[in-house]
């Protein structure tokens, strides 16, 4: 079995789109559907038929072209089973700890409440490959707009047990700002220092920082190192919970500049 092709590229203001194409069996799937136009373009661009949707959440920027992209493709859209309701288009609803099969492989569904309640992720094993929506982006996590801090900390910790070399699709580039708080709370970390290098550079080149991999994370993501020594000294929480810290360092990024 071949490996599926993975096409990643911005749409909107900052939004990643995705395109995971099988060529074996020719299914292909939109990982959210930020704006049908460009979703559109990327698939004629490689001469692709959109025969899914694999929706995160309900936020417009996410969902905005569900509705064309069925007009267009007659594709079935995937969704989260706990905002169903909210989600134009939606044929198949799933919940954490479903599994379906999709071009011959086992994707498995994980609950992220948060961000939003009923935000859910997709993880393809077979693929390393994990598609997080708004719950983890590259060295940070979204804002929580619908769940507590303690649904999002269990949300952003489930990913933690996942093989370090899985990829990690998020909805948005967000690295920089992200990377400059991250040094804020862990300035001597010299991962992260080494990461923000990186990250300058493709930026001034114009290039996406993302997929990150989960190794990428657990060493320079604050909201996945909620139990690092020198997180919890600068924000003198030695002794409290990881969800403690995590919703700390969420109060502190919210306000941050």
């Amino acid at each position: 079995m071949s490996h599926l092709d993975m096409r990643q590229f911005m749409c909107r203001s900052d939004n990643y789109g995705v395109i995971v194409h099988d060529s074996e069996t020719g299914a292909t799937a939109s990982i959210d559907a930020p704006d049908a136009e460009a979703v559109e373009a990327e698939l004629r661009k490689f001469g692709r038929q959109l025969t899914h949707v694999f929706t995160t959440h309900h936020h417009e920027d996410h969902v905005a072209g569900n509705l064309r992209l069925k007009e267009l493709f007659g594709c079935k859209i995937i969704g989260p089973k706990n905002e169903a309701a909210k989600i134009p288009g939606i044929d198949i609803a799933v919940a954490g700890g479903d599994t379906f099969s999709w071009a011959g492989r086992d994707v498995k569904v994980f609950d992220c409440p948060g961000h939003t309640k009923g935000h859910i992720a997709f993880h393809i094993p077979s693929e390393y490959a994990l598609f997080a929506g708004d719950t983890v982006f590259a060295m940070g996590c979204g804002r929580v707009n619908e769940g507590t801090m303690e649904e999002m900390w269990h949300s952003v910790n489930q990913f933690r047990t996942l093989p370090p070399v899985t990829y990690v699709y998020c909805g948005h580039e967000y690295t920089e700002a992200n990377c400059r708080f991250a040094l804020s709370v862990e300035p001597a970390n010299r991962d992260l220092q080494q990461r923000s290098i990186v990250v300058a550079a493709q930026r001034a080149k114009g290039e996406m920082t993302c997929p990150s991999t989960i190794g990428d994370e657990l060493r320079t993501n604050p909201f996945m190192r909620c139990d690092s020594p020198d997180i919890r000294r600068l924000l003198q929480m030695e002794t409290a919970t990881d969800a403690e810290v995590f919703a700390e360092l969420r109060h502190q990024k919210n306000s941050f500049k």
